[in-house]
């Protein structure tokens, strides 16, 4: 029996009372609660725009198409990221090109960036890793100077800030061109399913909604409210990847209490620093003076020598569930072994099976790291027993 789960969704009344309410008016598909989702979380963000989707991967692919990523491009990006990062590129059948992550807070390592780039380059796509803010001035900054595109993908980001120019700024406004949200059940808040993007550029969000809708040219409220006969036509190629008002009616009590559920997660991520100060070996996470995390998962490195999985299993005997260090897409399988080429990353990534020395802190991440139990159900009593499960497996034989 697993006594403290891994993550776990905070729903409330306000959440329930809502999806009623949308069932009650007959309109359960994307509709007038989508609409409204948008606008409220352009406003909290900052962004002047903002289209809702069935999922962060589904945000992270349009993005990626509606800035003209296509057959035979390169996107930079990071290994060591839920496999959707690298996947969303292959989606467009373009090559996702691997840079090492910092050792420190997990995220891409802009000093490596410049060396990645190559003449068939056409965007950067950086991860909010961990709701970890990445250093996007000077990743904007670069892809400035080559004439490159940027997608943020802040699946865990939403609540995240950055300083810049002496301001803190939300992650989403975006800094970029665009920027990917996740609601999945483990994020910070939650739809069920669900993805946002946000933007400031008017045409790329006209694009992106057409995207969504098979390219649909009326949406399907304007035809419904209109007193005229609209027949609609379909002029490329699109996709369904829509939002349910259901959703969005969740979303938008989720997004009510926020800032709550961020410094929840704030507090809980602070005591967990805490409590790991006792344990030698053991190395929190890194936050920078110029950063504000959400905490939407809290990976600690274990001392030199500590097999992963033991520890993991034997906090799971204690009733504690954990997760391994983020995972890294290039050594994953996505095509049968012997075709790989340099450039179209997963498994063979430039230096072929094994270790591969370019990416080597991605993997030592992937390896030596563990991401404990992190959600604002947490209590103190609970994140206790956490740290005195990990604490017994680390003196366990």
């Amino acid at each position: 029996m697993i006594n403290i789960p891994f993550a776990k969704p905070s729903i409330g009344e306000g959440e329930i009372a809502a999806v009623i309410e949308v069932l009650k008016s007959g309109w359960v598909s994307q509709g007038p609660k989508v609409a409204e989702f948008e606008r409220a979380f352009a406003g909290y963000v900052g962004a002047e725009h903002a289209c809702a989707v069935s999922n962060c991967t589904a945000a992270l692919h349009l993005a990626l198409l509606a800035l003209g990523v296509g057959v035979d491009d390169e996107v930079i990006t990071v290994s060591h990221s839920f496999i959707a990062t690298a996947n969303a590129i292959r989606y467009c059948s373009a090559k996702p090109i691997f840079v090492d992550i910092d050792p420190e807070t997990y995220n891409l390592d802009a000093a490596r960036l410049e060396s990645a780039i190559s003449n068939r380059t056409k965007a950067i796509l950086c991860v909010h890793q961990l709701g970890m803010p990445c250093d996007l001035p000077r990743i904007v900054k670069i892809a400035a100077r080559y004439g490159l595109r940027v997608v943020e993908d802040a699946a865990c980001g939403i609540g995240s800030e950055i300083r810049i120019n002496g301001r803190w700024d939300k992650i989403g406004q975006p800094h970029g061109d665009i920027a990917c949200f996740s609601f999945h059940p483990r994020k910070v808040i939650t739809t069920g399913e669900g993805g946002m993007l946000t933007t400031r550029d008017p045409e790329l969000d006209n694009n992106l909604r057409r995207l969504r809708q098979h390219y649909m040219s009326v949406p399907d409220t304007a035809r419904h409210q209109s007193t005229q006969v609209i027949f609609e036509d379909y002029q490329k190629l699109g996709f369904n990847y829509r939002m349910t008002d259901i959703q969005a009616a969740i979303g938008l009590e989720q997004l009510k209490r926020l800032p709550d559920l961020v410094g929840r997660r704030r507090e809980l991520a602070s005591r967990y620093r805490a409590l790991l100060s006792d344990i030698p070996g053991v190395i929190p996470p890194m936050e920078p003076e110029w950063a504000r995390s959400t905490w939407q998962s809290y990976s600690v490195r274990l001392p030199e020598g500590k097999d992963q999985r033991r520890v993991m299993q034997y906090m799971l005997d204690m009733g504690v569930s954990t997760r391994r260090g983020v995972m890294c897409a290039h050594r994953e399988s996505a095509h049968p072994p012997g075709t790989w080429t340099c450039g179209t990353a997963y498994r063979g990534h430039i230096c072929g099976p094994g270790r591969c020395p370019s990416l080597w802190h991605s993997e030592a991440a992937q390896d030596h790291t563990i991401i404990l139990p992190l959600f604002p159900l947490l209590t103190f009593e609970q994140q206790n027993q956490v740290v005195a499960a990990l604490e017994s497996a680390l003196v366990h034989r």
